[in-house]
């Protein structure tokens, strides 16, 4: 390095030095200028700490003494100080214990104050903090606070005060609005009519029965003008009801209005509309509340209608029909009516009119006037229903009378009559009965010996030929029994007879009877079934032959047979035609009943509907009835379809066809055979033992089951119940027509009685094991070799 770099340096060296120096100088000048004002600055701090240590006592002299509760606490929410009120409002001494703030928060509270303390910590004060807290004999309080922090010397927070105001009456107050509100809200979104408030004629709110009802949603119907949506059904002064309620002239109205849909449809409504004003009298609302009536408009149109229609009906009834009222004032007639009685004059005519004399004007056509009179008032002071009263009247016609009172309510309301010519009837009754005496004249001195006995084989009538075949007199024979009376060589015979009768069955046969004076006689007997009107077997009726001096005659006894093949035709066919002749009045009434309940639905009260309903399920059980006997005349007599008939399949189809109760069920314990018999009997075999089964189990868990057994010949087949059991004296009786166990009115009596036609046909046997209580086992055979079926 040279001098020269050598001199530079230093003199740079110098100029460091003397900029330092100069620093230096400029620091120590600097440094007591701040420790003067440091100085003066903690002086000037201890005469404020002193000063403001001064205003916070008198302070807490003001606080103390105010009369909302005040409190003074830590940051761990301990009391420090509280005024008297405090004291009060907690019903707590600082002084006497030590009191913690946060134990009187109510627990549904607790996160929120944790949130409002922390903050108090961020901000130094808390504004309109409100919860429930919990004081003496856990007495629940709302309260309101308003706080702020609390600081030391070093600005440091070490405590809280804050002023508590007691708001329960004004919470809950604010809370019984709430739900005030809450529950008018769900009155109006839930009531079944429509509700709209409307503020100058434009919807402004409407309820959801309201929207449901025109489809809109409340977007849409949001400043609808109502003149928009609605119409009055007439055109009248009443369209202009809604201006006359905004110009003050109305506060409220109902109308009939038409309200159209989104869809461009529209409903019928019953309208009432009510003004909403202020104290100075100005309308601020309009309160709507809408009912739909189309229905019920819609029912009264149908009403009319149907009423329309039934006096149509009764117009043209072939029977004379007198409606009147509880006054006896004509209400309804028609002309079949008129006719009857020769009344000139319409029907409609006579409407009002006053008919409490007409029985004294109109005796002169009755043979027995005096009477007529009499009976009339007998049944309308009785009030009770009368059917077919006879009436003669002195120009030979015969009328059927029918008295029906009309109540409403239990309060009465007017009766009905109707008169039935019945002339043609009674008089061919007469000849019937003329006929009948004629046939029994020719039966009795027939040369065949007839005689008729009842169910007990007891005789009812015998004829001449009869009398003179036997030997005995008539005398000695009517009421008495028939195989006790008449000795026969084989009495079995008679015995298994007569249970054929009972069962239906028509035969011939030969039997070898002793007369009275002990001379043998053979005789050929046609026996057949007596039935009663409602086609029940009553008796037996037999035609004896003596064939004693004939018996080797072939060609007679073909003959007879062949008599008493068209005589058993003849039987079945009755049975038939007096089934037909029973269903079609059945049916008849059943749809009578149902027009009734379909016309005057909305008309009759509950009485009225229960009677018509019960009237159905009589007709049902009646219908029923004569199904299950034409069912059982036919059940031996009918031509057999014997094919290959899996029992398995038949069980199955049953069980898809017969009512089961959810609490059974039944089980078929193996596979059953499939055999040669005809399926739609096998149908009924199984179907009627296991309805009987199914329903006489009244046990929670019912079970049906059903077993087969080869026995060779024959096929053995059980089903076995828990139900109720069948009491040892009914072991017999049941497989009889119309007997049954109990007193259930599903029961027609027939189904076990063509249970025992069937198994007969076959060749089997049937018979029952039951205790009360344990259930029931029906045991039945069929015959394996079905030849002699097939040639049937």
């Amino acid at each position: 390095m040279d001098n020269k770099e050598v001199l530079l340096l230093k003199k740079a060296l110098e100029r460091q030095k003397k900029a330092r120096q100069q620093a230096e100088r400029i620091l120590e000048s600097k440094s007591k200028e701040l420790y003067d004002v440091t100085r003066h600055l903690k002086e000037t701090n201890t005469k404020l700490e002193g000063l403001l240590s001064e205003r916070t006592s008198e302070l807490d002299g003001v606080f103390m003494n105010i009369l909302d509760p005040y409190i003074l606490m830590d940051l761990q929410f301990n009391v420090i100080n509280m005024n008297t009120s405090a004291k009060e409002l907690l019903q707590k001494d600082h002084t006497k214990e030590n009191v913690n703030l946060a134990r009187f928060v109510h627990p549904d509270f607790q996160q929120y104050t944790m949130e409002s303390m922390q903050s108090l910590l961020d901000v130094g004060t808390l504004k309109n903090y409100r919860a429930k807290i919990r004081i003496a004999h856990d007495r629940e309080i709302w309260v309101q606070i308003n706080a702020s922090l609390i600081f030391n010397n070093k600005r440091k927070p070490i405590a809280a005060q804050g002023i508590i105001r007691d708001i329960t009456g004004e919470m809950e107050v604010k809370e019984l609005l709430a739900e005030q509100k809450k529950q008018l809200d769900i009155i109006v979104e839930n009531s079944p009519l429509g509700i709209l408030l409307a503020k100058d004629n434009r919807i402004i709110k409407a309820n959801k029965t309201f929207i449901d009802m025109l489809g809109y949603s409340h977007n849409e119907l949001k400043n609808i003008s109502l003149k928009d949506i609605s119409a009055p059904e007439e055109q009248s002064d009443s369209c202009m009801l809604l201006d006359q309620m905004n110009e003050g002239i109305l506060e409220e109205f109902t109308a009939i209005k038409r309200f159209f849909k989104k869809d461009g449809s529209f409903i019928l409504t019953k309208t009432r509309m009510n003004a909403v004003t202020n104290h100075h009298g100005e309308i601020n609302y309009q309160v709507g509340i809408i009912e739909d009536i189309s229905k019920e408009r819609k029912a009264e149109m149908e009403l009319k209608a149907s009423e329309s229609r039934l006096s149509t009906l009764i117009s043209n009834l072939h029977s004379g029909v007198l409606l009147e009222d509880e006054d006896r004032r004509i209400a309804l007639t028609n002309k079949m009516f008129c006719n009857l009685f020769s009344i000139p004059a319409n029907p409609n005519d006579l409407k009002g009119a006053d008919c409490s004399e007409s029985a004294e004007q109109s005796k002169i056509y009755f043979k027995n006037p005096d009477a007529f009179v009499k009976r009339i008032e007998e049944i309308l002071e009785q009030r009770e229903t009368v059917l077919s009263d006879e009436l003669e009247l002195v120009d030979g016609r015969v009328l059927e009378r029918d008295y029906i009172p009309i109540y409403n309510d239990g309060i009465y309301k007017g009766h009905l009559w109707a008169y039935h010519d019945v002339t043609i009837g009674k008089n061919y009754k007469r000849n019937l009965e003329a006929q009948r005496e004629k046939y029994s004249s020719i039966i009795a001195n027939m040369n065949l010996g007839l005689v008729e006995v009842d169910n007990n084989d007891v005789i009812q009538m015998v004829n001449h030929s009869f009398c003179q075949m036997s030997g005995f007199e008539e005398h000695e024979l009517v009421g008495k029994v028939a195989s006790e009376v008449i000795h026969i060589t084989n009495k079995e015979v008679i015995s298994a007879k007569n249970k054929t009768r009972l069962a239906g069955a028509s035969d011939s046969y030969e039997i070898e009877v002793q007369r009275k004076d002990g001379r043998n006689r053979h005789w050929l007997i046609s026996g057949a079934p007596r039935y009663n009107e409602s086609g029940t077997v009553i008796g037996s009726i037999g035609i004896h032959l003596d064939i004693t001096d004939q018996k080797n005659l072939e060609f007679q006894k073909e003959k007879l047979l062949k008599e008493l093949e068209i005589s058993n035709t003849g039987l079945q066919e009755y049975a038939h035609i007096v089934s037909h002749d029973l269903k079609s009045p059945l049916r008849s009434i059943s749809s009578l009943a149902t027009w009734l309940n379909e016309d005057y639905k909305d008309v009759l009260d509950d009485g009225g509907k229960q009677q018509l309903h019960l009237m159905q399920e009589k007709v049902a059980s009646m219908d029923k009835l004569i199904h299950g006997i034409l069912e059982y005349s036919t059940a031996n007599s009918s031509e057999l379809d014997n094919t290959c008939v899996n029992l398995n399949e038949v069980i199955t189809e049953i069980q898809e066809v017969i009512y089961i109760p959810d609490h059974v069920e039944i089980c078929v314990a193996q596979d059953l055979p499939t055999i040669i018999a005809d399926r739609t009997k096998m149908h009924q075999l199984f179907q009627n033992i296991i309805g009987n089964a199914v329903v006489h189990i009244e046990k929670e868990k019912g079970l049906v089951e059903v077993f087969a057994q080869d026995k060779n010949d024959y096929w053995q087949f059980t089903v076995k119940d828990n139900g109720v059991g069948i009491p040892k004296k009914y072991h017999e009786k049941i497989f009889k027509i119309f007997q049954s166990v109990g007193e259930n009115q599903r029961s027609t009596g027939i189904g076990l009685s063509i249970v025992k036609k069937i198994v007969d046909r076959y060749e089997g046997e049937i018979w029952i094991e039951s205790e009360i209580g344990e259930g029931t086992e029906f045991h039945f055979t069929l015959k394996k070799n079905l030849n002699n079926h097939k040639k049937e």
